[in-house]
């Protein structure tokens, strides 16, 4: 399986904390964002992941450069001159990934206990062309998914914007995550190299193409994207450990 984190952010929600380093070396329970990230996806087996770069690319690179893993190939997909979003991030990184093998996108600042092993073997007996980490929790933009979990839309529920791809009788409203898995077909689909955000992608391909949420998993998520996030992150691994 091949992997890509997404690491190039700036960070400006994260205020003086990414004021001299890149949101992705930001660390929590000790450990910068970015390896835990790493680590987990090596825990599932993933044998090639790449890493995109752009704020304080040099840092990152630096740091990627003193990790080893017997099993798992590290590369950077460098965007130092032009931040893509997810969607350009992901066209960019292509020609990086193992042939016909699928990829699993990664923000470098989430961090959770959920099982991915399962999230994968979701995703493979779906047969979708992609699968979304989602959740019930309390934001403002939410994909919309159908009875059977098939992405059919997206709303934001502060601006009152909403997009209907698949029409349904009813609705269930949920968070991404920040972790979904894709299939190589998806790649081509979504035209040439420019600054877009996947999930305009994914409302694109979804008329035509099964792209399906899962939800089935309860454990710790955090998104860090504040330093009181951070700080929430920080109080719940450390006791983690502890215990």
């Amino acid at each position: 399986m091949n992997a890509l984190i997404f690491a190039a952010g700036l960070g400006t929600r994260l205020s003086h904390i990414t004021k001299n380093k890149p949101k992705a070396l930001v660390e929590v329970a000790g450990k910068p964002m970015l390896q835990h990230a790493i680590e987990k996806l090596v825990g599932i087996g993933v044998t090639r992941i790449i890493i995109n770069v752009h704020h304080y690319s040099g840092a990152v690179k630096d740091f990627i450069s003193t990790l080893y893993y017997p099993n798992t190939e590290l590369f950077i997909s460098d965007e130092s001159a032009e931040l893509l979003e997810t969607g350009g991030g992901l066209l960019k990184a292509a020609p990086l990934f193992v042939p016909d093998k699928n990829i699993v996108l990664y923000n470098a600042d989430v961090l959770t206990g959920a099982d991915l092993n399962k999230m994968v073997a979701y995703h493979q007996n779906n047969g979708g062309i992609a699968t979304l980490m989602v959740k019930k929790r309390p934001t403002t933009r939410y994909f919309l998914f159908d009875k059977d979990h098939r992405l059919s839309g997206w709303e934001n529920i502060s601006t009152g914007a909403r997009r209907i791809t698949r029409k349904q009788n009813a609705y269930e409203s949920l968070a991404f995550s920040g972790i979904h898995i894709i299939n190589p077909t998806l790649i081509p689909q979504l035209g040439n190299i420019r600054k877009f955000s996947i999930t305009n992608g994914y409302l694109d391909l979804s008329a035509e193409n099964a792209i399906f949420g899962w939800k089935d998993w309860d454990e710790y998520w955090f998104d860090i994207g504040t330093p009181e996030k951070l700080e929430l992150a920080n109080k719940y691994l450390n006791q983690k450990t502890l215990d």
